[in-house]
């Protein structure tokens, strides 16, 4: 079985290029079409990628490139449409809402019959600038590029539909998705989870388990709250870093920004006025999974307050580990977290609400460390690997 995975482009490493390198692993000799290929952005996740067969469009011989991965956009289905996939039995495309890459070739005709590649495509979103949801990107903030940009967006969307129809199977990263995917495409599609590296869980030592409880004066040893993943707009890690600077709490925040809000939130916010100064709170910048998982494992808390997230993998990265998360209710987050168990939810995305999440994760009689860790199991990678190759092959 010939198969072929396409991913919208390779500059950062978050839960999209998870969901690729699961794909790869199941398929070492797929051959990986993007648009870009930017390993000198991945951080300690460049080496990852090293091996692999990936093959660019001609957008990866233009000077400057990295600043124009937004624009791209623009002519992104043009580049797909001219990737000649014909000549394989499955392709699978890991669509992370960033461009349209459903426009690909894949009818061939073979022995004077028109045979189509089996197209599956995994759906992260349909696209978040297209459909009204949160984006990194504050494009609506000029009033001539918001007026540009929904020009734009409006053909956009029209293609983005016609491309979906392309698809023969959706799989959908959370039943969040798949609504958006039943919504905007009118296609049906199946649930599978995005796979979270849950093996360093099982290293959580038993000292931290008292009746299977999380032990109060464990996490008053743990001393400080963390947040962080991918550093964009829509994660609020502003509102974050203001409820722990009024609550007088340690905040540790690791990942690496986008679109200039990890240097705003540093330097020019004037909410945020001596804030990151304070000993209180610490920008760690980009770490490698270890260094994710000591600094999760070590904190009271997984902080998070993504707004319309599409599942949400580092909150359940948290759990893995047995920390709790305070999350913000809002999609495809509270299908993971279990509020009382493993996680409290807070319901406005205010510095009052959040607070007061905060303060009520010293109530601990019914949050455990062992379901922490047994509800991320559920996300596995293992688990989605078995999923996604029986998916395949039940088609083929």
């Amino acid at each position: 079985m010939k198969v072929a995975l396409v991913h919208d482009y390779i500059k950062e490493y978050g839960g999209a290029e998870r969901v690729l390198e699961a794909l790869h692993e199941i398929w070492p000799n797929a051959p990986i079409f993007t648009t870009v290929y930017l390993p000198e952005f991945l951080g300690p996740h460049k080496e990852r990628f090293r091996d692999w067969d990936i093959r660019t469009s001609f957008l990866q011989y233009l000077p400057f490139k990295e600043k124009l991965i937004s624009p791209f956009r623009l002519i992104a289905p043009w580049v797909f449409s001219q990737f000649d996939l014909r000549n394989f039995d499955v392709v699978i495309v890991s669509a992370t809402g960033a461009y349209n890459p459903n426009m690909i070739q894949t009818l061939r005709l073979r022995s004077g019959h028109a045979k189509k590649t089996l197209h599956v495509c995994y759906c992260h979103t349909p696209p978040r600038y297209l459909y009204g949801y949160a984006t990194a990107r504050e494009w609506k903030r000029n009033f001539l590029s918001r007026v540009l940009g929904e020009i734009a967006n409006h053909f956009l969307r029209l293609i983005d539909f016609r491309n979906s129809q392309n698809v023969d199977f959706f799989i959908a990263n959370s039943k969040n998705v798949s609504e958006r995917i039943t919504k905007f495409y009118r296609r049906d599609s199946v649930v599978i989870y995005p796979p979270v590296d849950t093996a360093s869980g099982s290293s959580a030592s038993s000292v931290e388990l008292k009746n299977n409880k999380l032990d109060a004066s464990l996490l008053d040893a743990r001393g400080y709250f963390v947040a962080g993943g991918r550093i964009a707009r829509p994660k609020h890690i502003d509102l974050i870093v203001r409820a722990c600077r009024e609550l007088n709490v340690v905040l540790k925040v690791f990942g690496r920004g986008f679109a200039g809000y990890e240097y705003e939130l540093k330097t020019q916010n004037p909410k945020l006025k001596n804030t990151t100064q304070s000993s209180k709170v610490e920008f760690v910048g980009e770490v490698t999974d270890e260094e994710k998982a000591k600094l999760m494992r070590n904190a009271k808390a997984f902080i998070f307050a993504g707004e319309d997230e599409d599942f949400g993998i580092t909150p359940v990265e948290a759990m893995s580990v047995g920390t709790p998360v305070i999350a913000y209710r809002s999609g495809g987050i509270i299908e993971s977290v279990i509020e009382g168990r493993t996680g409290i939810f807070f319901d406005k995305l205010s510095i009052d609400s959040l607070r007061d999440a905060i303060k009520r994760l010293n109530d601990l009689n019914h949050l455990s460390k062992g379901d922490c860790i047994r509800q991320a199991q559920k996300f596995s990678k293992e688990r989605f690997k078995k999923e996604i190759k029986e998916f395949v092959e039940k088609y083929v």
